[in-house]
């Protein structure tokens, strides 16, 4: 593995355990026992860190995302263990770190929006398209228009002007706009599918 992996990942775990604004490059250099001369030329500053540690995670959930889809029986089931583990992720991660990045680094989740690469729905047109083809989804839909629309509905989430930390749970604001998204778009089956994994609870 090389340094600027071994960096990413580092800066991650302490990221998401103190926050971002807590973590100085002092901290992760004498946590990797490296110098912070060695951080700075593979990385130009902070917000690059933070950029390729936000980048890591969105693949690796990639990853996850495409075994989940695989086992799932249906794209309904798959959507709701989506968010399942969405909840748990968001459960594990320190409160800091998601404020620090909606309130100081706004610039780079924008970024990330505008080429559809927000973790966790970077693979909407693929989950509407299935679910058209399994008959949860109607087919009069615009794919580009309503995948558009749900990537707009998670980057609203991310806006603490719309919905502030110390209020709502990113992680509520998600599954409720997402879920009843949803329903707006779903056939009768769809609609049967979602009723019957929300009474298991899933989430």
């Amino acid at each position: 593995m090389d340094y600027k992996q071994r960096i990413i990942e580092e800066a991650s775990q302490m990221f998401r355990t103190y926050g971002i604004r807590s973590v100085t490059m002092d901290m992760l250099a004498s946590r990797m026992g490296i110098s912070k001369r060695t951080i700075y030329e593979v990385f130009r500053d902070k917000d690059e860190l933070l950029h390729g540690v936000l980048k890591w995670m969105r693949l690796r959930q990639q990853e996850i995302m495409k075994k989940l889809f695989s086992e799932s029986e249906n794209i309904i089931e798959a959507i709701f263990k989506m968010l399942k583990l969405m909840s748990d992720h968001f459960s594990k991660m320190s409160p800091a770190f998601q404020l620090d990045v909606k309130k100081y680094h706004q610039d780079i989740l924008n970024k990330f929006g505008e080429r559809n690469e927000l973790p966790y729905y970077s693979s909407n047109s693929e989950i509407l398209k299935r679910g058209i083809d399994e008959g949860v989804f109607r087919k009069d839909i615009d794919l580009d228009i309503t995948n558009k629309c749900l990537l707009e509905v998670v980057k609203m989430s991310y806006d603490e002007n719309v919905f502030p930390s110390d209020s709502f749970l990113n992680r509520d604001v998600i599954k409720n706009f997402y879920i009843n998204y949803l329903r707006g778009i779903s056939t009768p089956k769809g609609l049967e599918l979602i009723d019957r994994y929300q009474n298991k609870e899933i989430i």
